[in-house]
């Protein structure tokens, strides 16, 4: 085994600034879409595509990028993806017209999926043991304040820089942030490695077939956010039957030429299929929360973005503290802190819906989505790095990016199957009644449903992997992988 790189946790730095510059793009856009289309005199749909063509082109290039990352060298690819989100945000913020504004959140998403899966890739490069488990604890962390203090920030930005141009502010943050990233990472992450032998082609059709399932699944389900009726569903049926192809092609490719653009063993192996479902599942559900709840108390309540960010920050805060110290806990207990993490979010969200009845329209409000999301923080802080670093135990760290891709576009198309299930039930009940608090009340019913099918999930994981334990090891299936850690 190689010495570890003595400058690890710089170039982990740097992975986790570049990380949540990518995931907070999501979300810090949503409070200001009405500057944005004030401003531009932007349509609806227009608006929309600001926020759902980056979710769908950060999804369309994650696995292609993580084979990219395995096979032309990481550190090539993440300043490749890193110096072109910079630029995109420069020009994102000075779009003049709506249309170029999409444009160029289009490719900004492209950027962030090339970006992506080699913070992972690097993680599982640079670390082993129970270091492995702590840095991913420490992206988990990442993953959960990027995601929940975008309106927050969002807010902020919009309260100093004004309602006009504030949303250029939006954009433009990105910029220094960005550059001092590249100068940084440059330093510190480390040299790719010498190619040995030939250098492998990218399997261009795998690419193709990939890419159209993914968008044909993904692109009804971001149109169906707002309103169902209009999307595209007949989209879904292409969906499947591209993928079919796909996978297909994939044995195909692996038989005739030995270089697909995934290698389908990597579904074999237990723990890596368990963590892909569980985290796609978590993600539909966890996402979809901020999206009801911003609405609710920006467009029900008539809250400012500086307020609703605030009241969602504590739900950022107890995540960051508890998924620190996941990943101490992960190299004890294995899936055990998901299933426990899991729980305590289902009961915070929970509390969240029968505070928010409680206290429907009072100043209490506020203050009842705080405390409760406080809890449902907690509980977050324990699902996200474990389950990915339960997920990638397993695999070589020569074929991280791509499993790392994998794993991201399932919690992509997860958080698309979650905003749009929330999102129809929640505009499908506001139409009907006109009532703010009966809607929310609807779509976190969607949300704990969600959770409630992660839970469980990772409990007949973890009664599986006891059993599997207990049974002498001759008797075991020699095709799957090793346990998951489920104690």
């Amino acid at each position: 085994m190689h010495d570890p790189d003595p400058r690890r946790w710089s170039a982990l730095s740097v992975c986790l600034v570049a990380g949540f510059m990518s995931l907070l793009d999501v979300s810090i856009v949503n409070v200001a879409l009405p500057s944005v289309q004030a401003d531009l005199d932007a349509s609806a749909a227009q608006v929309s595509w600001v926020v759902s063509g980056y979710a769908l082109t950060f999804g369309l290039v994650l696995v292609a990028a993580g084979r990219l990352g395995d096979d032309r060298g990481r550190r090539r690819m993440f300043l490749a993806g890193l110096a072109l989100f910079t630029l995109t945000s420069a020009v994102a913020g000075l779009a003049p017209t709506p249309e170029v504004l999409v444009a160029v959140r289009l490719l900004q998403g492209a950027a962030a999926g090339l970006l992506s899966p080699q913070v992972v890739g690097l993680i599982q490069d640079l670390f082993r043991g129970p270091e492995r488990g702590t840095a991913f604890g420490t992206f988990g962390a990442v993953v959960g304040i990027s995601t929940a203090v975008g309106p927050l920030l969002g807010g902020l930005l919009l309260a100093l820089a004004g309602d006009v141009d504030g949303w250029r502010w939006v954009f433009f943050v990105n910029i220094p942030i960005g550059l001092g990233a590249l100068v940084f990472a440059a330093r510190v992450l480390p040299r790719d490695a010498p190619a040995r032998g030939p250098r492998r082609p990218l399997d261009v059709p795998g690419v193709a077939l990939l890419g159209t399932g993914v968008v044909c699944l993904m692109l009804p389900l971001v149109l169906a956010e707002r309103d169902p009726a209009s999307s595209p569903w007949w989209l879904l049926p292409v969906a499947v039957a591209a993928l079919v192809a796909f996978v297909g092609w994939e044995r195909r490719a692996g038989r005739t030429h030995g270089h697909p653009l995934v290698d389908l063993g990597l579904l074999r192996i237990r723990s890596y299929a368990v963590g892909a479902t569980l985290g796609a599942t978590y993600f539909a559900g966890f996402t979809s929360i901020f999206f009801v709840l911003t609405l609710y108390l920006q467009n029900g309540l008539g809250y400012t973005p500086l307020q609703t960010g605030l009241a969602m920050t504590p739900f950022a805060l107890s995540s960051a503290l508890t998924s620190a110290w996941s990943g101490r806990l992960v190299a004890r207990y294995g899936q055990l802190v998901v299933v426990t993490g899991l729980a305590v979010v289902l009961a915070g969200l929970v509390a969240t819906d029968v505070a928010l009845a409680l206290t429907a329209g009072s100043p209490l409000t506020g203050w009842a989505v705080a405390a409760t999301l406080l809890v449902a923080g907690a509980g977050g802080g324990l699902v996200v790095a474990p389950n990915q670093t339960i997920a990638l135990s397993e695999i070589p760290p020569a074929a991280g990016g791509t499993a790392a891709g994998v794993l991201q576009t399932g919690q992509r198309i997860g958080t698309a199957v979650g905003l749009s299930a929330v999102g129809a039930v929640f505009f499908t009940r506001l139409a009907a009644t006109g009532d703010w608090a009966s809607a929310i009340s609807r779509g976190l019913v969607v949300t704990v449903g969600l959770l409630a099918l992660a839970l469980v999930l990772g409990i007949v994981d973890v009664v599986l992997a006891r059993r599997r334990a207990a049974t002498p090891a001759g008797h075991r299936p020699t095709h799957l992988g090793g346990p998951t850690g489920g104690g």
